[in-house]
This record gives structure tokens, C-alpha cells and sequence, in this order.
């Protein structure tokens, strides 16, 4: 009766999860008239909607403008978090922990609060409105990215450093060669989360970019439902498009992602 219990609680949060991607594919399918409607299987699929979001839209531009910012965030955030954890895990240094601490602290502050500061920098810079201010700002790093690959590295036996400290190894080469190789999982759970936020941020690229032709998915599914409000179907194809590699990506990286949460249990040693 327990485990019956347990089962159908899971059910119920998985299909509170779901439904709004099924409800989503299903309108993406759908007349304009029959978006309303309640069944999920559209009587007479429209796939004409998915052409039109590339008709509407720049979609394939924005497409590939998203992917270069998140793959060049999610570059940045593994090497220096990496750098950054194994710093805080493996040397020694005064004021070590204090200064994580500190770090670790900025988790606190709301984003709202940083995002007036960094736009007047990226004013300073003269990168407003290019793709730097989408770039740069998330490529040197996290709080959460260091605190992952610091408690990760703990876990790590310190006989692997010792033997390469004999081996006359300097703390670049025990970081490049010997631990960031066994913390595949961290990373890789590092580049997931990265990769979604990267794709799925709205607020900075709407305050950084006019122009369309740098523009990113999210941001081009606002402008596109300001000029076509009515065209719901077409609105929800564009959404299931945008979802897409965010699916494929998980789906690859299942298993490694959940073997780096279990692996990292954010407790250290």
C-alpha cells in the first residue's frame, strides 16, 4: 500500500511536469480554431506550423545564435569553475576559506541587483547591442559552477595527488592531467545546468540586444508573439522548436548527469 502510495504521488508531480509540454505539441498541431479545445490529439495535424515559424521568424539565425552563446558560456563555466573548485579544494592558502565563503555568499544576491551594474559596464565597454555582452559576462565563472566542483574534487582520494607530487608534478598538471579527467560527472552536470540557463535566459538578452540578427531564441519567440499574438498554434510550434535541443540534450547526457549528482552529493568530505 506504501510503495502503491509512493508510485502515485510520482505519477502526479510527472504528470503535472508533462502536461504543459503535451498541451504545448499538442496546440503546435492544431487550427487556430482548436486551440481551445481540450483533446491532445489534434483531429487534422497542421505541420504547417512549424514551417511557418521559419517563415515568421529568423529562427534558424536565432538558432545558431543561441547555440554559440551557450556553447561558449558553458566552455568558460567548466574551465575556470573547475579551476576555481580545484583551487579551493587542493591548495592551500591563506585565507582560503573565508574568501570561499564570501564567493559562496553571492548566491545570495538576487539577479536583479547585478543587472543594472553590469549593463552600465557592458555601456563602458561598448558592448551593448553585440554578441560580447552575451558572452562574457557568464564566461569566467560561478558561485554555484566552483561550489559543485570544490565539493566534487574532495571526494576525490588524495593519494591520486600525492603520487603525482612525487611524479614532480606541478598543481597545473595534478589539475589538467591527473583530477579534472575523474570529474567527468561533475562537469558534466556543471555543462548541463549551464547550457540550459544559457538557453533559456530571457532577461539579459532583452536588455542587451535590439538588433534580430544576434538576437536569441527566447528573445525572438517575445518578438514574434508581439507581431502575431493571434497565430497561437504557430506561437507553440516556435516553443516546441526551442524545447527541442534541450530534450536531446538531456537525453544524451542522462546518465552522466544523474551519475554526477549522485556522485557529487554536495557534502564533500
Amino acid at each position: 500500500m506504501r510503495a502503491f502510495a509512493v508510485y502515485a504521488a510520482l505519477i502526479a508531480m510527472a504528470w503535472c511536469a508533462l502536461f504543459p509540454i503535451l498541451w504545448a505539441l499538442s496546440g503546435s498541431l492544431k487550427k487556430e480554431s482548436e486551440v481551445t479545445t481540450p483533446n491532445l490529439l489534434p483531429p487534422h495535424p497542421q505541420w504547417s506550423n512549424y514551417a511557418q515559424v521559419f517563415h515568421l521568424m529568423p529562427f534558424a539565425r536565432m538558432f545558431l545564435n543561441t547555440l554559440g552563446y551557450a556553447v561558449c558560456v558553458t566552455a568558460g563555466q567548466v574551465f575556470f569553475c573547475s579551476l576555481a573548485g580545484y583551487a579551493f579544494a587542493r591548495l592551500t592558502f591563506t585565507g582560503r576559506e573565508v574568501l570561499f565563503v564570501a564567493y559562496l555568499a553571492t548566491l545570495m544576491v538576487p539577479l536583479t541587483v547585478t543587472v543594472i551594474p553590469q549593463f552600465i559596464l557592458m555601456r563602458i565597454f561598448g558592448w551593448t547591442d553585440t554578441p560580447w555582452a552575451m558572452i562574457v559576462p557568464g564566461l569566467f565563472g560561478s558561485a554555484f559552477g566552483t561550489y559543485l566542483m570544490r565539493q566534487f574534487f574532495r571526494t576525490l582520494p588524495i593519494e591520486l595527488e600525492e603520487a603525482a607530487v612525487l611524479d614532480g608534478c606541478t598543481p597545473w598538471q595534478i589539475y589538467w592531467r591527473i583530477l579534472l579527467p575523474h570529474a567527468k560527472p561533475a562537469v558534466m552536470v556543471l555543462a548541463v545546468l549551464t547550457w540550459v540557463n544559457v538557453w533559456n535566459d530571457f532577461l539579459w538578452p532583452l536588455i542587451m540586444i535590439q538588433r534580430k540578427d544576434i538576437s536569441t531564441v527566447t528573445l525572438g519567440l517575445v518578438w514574434m508573439q508581439g507581431q502575431y499574438i493571434s497565430q497561437w498554434p504557430v506561437l507553440m510550434a516556435a516553443s516546441m522548436l526551442i524545447l527541442l535541443p534541450l530534450l536531446v540534450t538531456y537525453a544524451i547526457a542522462q546518465r552522466a548527469f544523474i551519475k554526477g549528482i549522485a556522485m557529487s552529493g554536495f557534502g564533500g568530505r
